[in-house]
């Protein structure tokens, strides 16, 4: 359990202060309409994010294959960005009323994300537990556990943070710190890097 001055850090460590000229930051309300409605929006905002990224990139083939460069780009960011918001915005204790936000930033040789929501403890600790299992877990045979485990239906499986490191070889950093007015309440920041 996390005491009233504690900060949690697992995973990578992302240096947050790196200057970047290209950057871009959505907020979201977690509480604003019923989540059924304003799912598809998640899609939509992480596609814009894809799309604007993409166009930082030739449309180019990667040398040596038939990929283009600016395609993979923006499906890479937007199923990334699609993963987190819906994540935090499932996660997020909506009787706070603190909004959920995502900030992508362009360097030369990757793109970073930030997502930031706020979660009561009970989540945080739920989801740092499996954090830690994450990280001491065979990525590949964890992967494979909890593919099964959505396959049969067995509560939350996290194929979405799983994907984006199997498929999209991110690299992940998470920051957990307490709200200093309102210590019930979790400050949760999951960082994740893509080389591009």
């Amino acid at each position: 359990m996390m005491s009233s001055s504690s900060l949690q850090v697992f995973g990578e460590s992302f240096e947050e202060n790196q200057v970047s000229e290209e950057y871009l930051t959505l907020h979201f309300s977690p509480s604003s309409k019923a989540r059924t409605q304003r799912w598809k929006n998640y899609g939509l905002s992480a596609d814009f994010l894809g799309d604007y990224f993409a166009n930082f990139f030739p449309g180019e083939t990667i040398p040596g294959s038939q990929i283009d460069r600016r395609e993979t780009v923006r499906a890479m960011v937007s199923y990334v960005a699609n993963e987190l918001i819906e994540n935090a915005m499932k996660y997020s204790d909506k009787t706070v009323n603190l909004p959920v936000t995502i900030s992508l930033y362009l360097y030369d040789t990757n793109v970073m994300f930030t997502i930031e929501n706020y979660i009561d403890r009970p989540t945080s600790e739920r989801y740092q537990a499996f954090i830690q299992e994450l990280l001491a877990s065979d990525r590949e045979e964890l992967y494979t556990r909890q593919l099964e485990k959505a396959a049969l239906g067995q509560g939350q499986s996290a194929m979405g943070l799983l994907t984006t490191i199997q498929d999209y070889s991110a690299r992940l950093g998470w920051k957990f710190q307490i709200v200093p007015d309102q210590p019930h309440v979790i400050w949760a920041t999951t960082m994740a890097q893509l080389e591009v």
